[in-house]
């Protein structure tokens, strides 16, 4: 019988990373890893969800601490079991509510968050033993850190046992996102007074998350996201021992986050080679503990792939993104509400968002048995091949000297850029269908209930803020402000110094100006 000959859709089918998809597979050769065993490629538990699913987590922050704990109560009592903090852009990069700098910026891409005051009305009534944290916060992480274990301390917490992340990633700033305040060198110096510090005081604290996700919204493709990320994570490492600090000990609380895109198997496979590829990186950087060798991951779906026409079709697209996640492995994930290219989430959007997680955990069955797409020719291919691809481009940074390096050359934000340069042109030419955006367009009308932030939220921060300075021992602070000058300068770890600035409420841009005073800005 003779073949029958077909017209394919399109002449070569790719991933998002150029990796050319055949239109089948032979059989390959499969290593016989087990999943919870170096090289973790199958996951770092033995029976991943089968015991524990990951930790649902739906980031939310926006205008005043008490707005924000109010949609923290709520997602609590929907079945969210871990909390993530987005934080305004003044918070992010240092200044107070007041700042010139601030104005127009106060709540709106997160929570205003001036002094512990504020802190202590945006967890009211969470305990913090019994609930993990997440914060995405860098530039000002230790200060935000710090002002998160004053609370604990405040609430008879014991610190030792409070659980959580701060991002921490100061690189993937420079490369990508922007809201960084010191040079790389005094940066990573703080970094590494965090590790130092919860290594002792607070060790079941995620010291870094390692982001990727803003590498990939920058227009990164998947091959570069996972490049770039364990780039700077090798970076992290390097200068954590250089510090003196034992691989072994801190590496077991370094966590990743990772961006899941529509390429369903891409994304799988991208997860898949990266617990591989970070096993060998710290191996060879030294670690002899299996658990310094895990890469632990939290997922967010795509920000960028979510589109303002026809919204509720985003619905789908964070399904197909969260299922990526899962069957690849993730510890914690967060579903983007279907309406967040208009708006921040509204209370509906977030629901469906958090519904999105426990149907496919709880429905779905991919969560019965561990790695379920292992074995597959396809996505075994797959993770070989972008495995390869990554390093590659890591092979590449390192000969320039490092991830710092790299940035300072600006290698990353080159390959980024160009990467964002053909995704967009691909989707005006048509090479790559956006539905409802270039191709099954509609008529719409302007949705209707977005969320939104009052301008007003500055007053009332201002206000805030001129309360607790006529409230607070300002020659105590004034002390302290000094101190912390003066260990900016002598190089001993600054965590304690901050750490009693914030339970004295000396504000998070007069701690962040003092260290701007002593460490500069960075310029790009």
């Amino acid at each position: 019988m003779s073949k029958t000959s077909y017209q394919q859709r399109k002449e070569r089918f790719t991933t998002d990373s150029e990796i050319e998809i055949k239109a089948s597979y032979p059989k390959i050769e499969v290593a016989d890893e087990a999943p919870g065993k170096f090289p973790f490629t199958r996951g770092v538990q033995d029976d991943m969800y089968r015991s524990k699913l990951w930790t649902m987590r739906q980031y939310a922050g926006f205008s005043t601490a008490e707005a924000s704990n109010e949609r923290y109560h709520y997602l609590l009592k929907n079945g969210t079991t871990g909390l993530s903090v987005a934080f305004d852009l003044p918070t992010q990069i240092g200044y107070d509510s007041d700042h010139e700098f601030a104005d127009g910026e106060v709540g709106k891409a997160g929570v205003a968050i001036d002094s512990l005051r504020d802190m202590e009305i945006l967890f009211k009534g969470i305990q913090l033993e019994q609930v993990t944290t997440s914060m995405t916060i860098n530039a000002t992480a230790s200060t935000l850190l710090a002002m998160y274990v004053a609370l604990a301390k405040k609430q008879g917490a014991d610190i030792s046992k409070i659980s959580g992340t701060i991002q921490n990633d100061i690189l993937k700033e420079y490369a990508a996102r922007g809201t960084y305040i010191y040079p790389p060198k005094p940066s990573m110096r703080i970094i590494t007074d965090i590790f130092e510090y919860c290594s002792k005081e607070v060790p079941k604290w995620n010291t870094i998350s390692i982001s990727g996700y803003h590498i990939r919204e920058a227009g990164a493709n998947a091959a570069q996201e996972l490049a770039f990320t364990l780039a700077n994570g090798k970076a992290y490492v390097e200068a954590a021992m250089a510090k003196g600090l034992n691989i072994d000990v801190f590496a077991k609380r370094l966590s990743f986050f990772f961006n899941a895109h529509n390429n369903l198997f891409e994304e799988v496979a991208k997860f898949r080679a990266a617990r591989r590829m970070w096993a060998k990186i710290t191996k060879g950087l030294g670690a002899k503990d299996e658990r310094a060798m895990m890469l632990r991951f939290h997922t967010q779906t795509g920000g960028s792939t979510l589109t303002a026409q026809q919204p509720q079709n985003n619905i789908i697209r964070v399904t197909t993104q969260a299922l990526s996640a899962v069957l690849g492995g993730t510890q914690s994930l967060h579903t983007n509400g279907f309406d967040e290219a208009l708006a921040l989430p509204t209370e509906e959007a977030a629901r469906i968002a958090l519904r999105t997680q426990q149907i496919i955990a709880l429905e779905s069955g991919v969560a019965d048995t561990v790695d379920p797409l292992a074995g597959s020719y396809f996505v075994e291919a797959l993770t070989n091949e972008i495995e390869e691809m990554a390093w590659q481009y890591i092979n590449k940074i390192d000969a320039m000297g490092g991830a710092v390096e790299a940035i300072e050359q600006g290698y990353m934000q080159d390959e980024i850029a160009r990467s964002s340069y053909k995704y967009q042109r691909d989707i005006q030419s048509g090479e790559k269908i956006i539905v409802g955006v270039n191709k099954y367009q509609i008529e719409e009308k302007p949705m209707d209930n977005l969320f939104t932030v009052d301008d007003a939220i500055r007053v009332q921060q201002i206000e805030k803020i001129k309360q607790l300075k006529s409230e607070r021992n300002n020659e105590q602070v004034t002390q302290l402000l000094a101190q912390l000058d003066e260990t900016a300068k002598n190089g001993n770890n600054l965590m304690p110094v901050i750490l009693n600035c914030c339970e004295q409420y000396a504000t998070l841009g007069e701690i962040a100006d003092t260290l701007r005073n002593v460490f500069g800005e960075h310029k790009a």
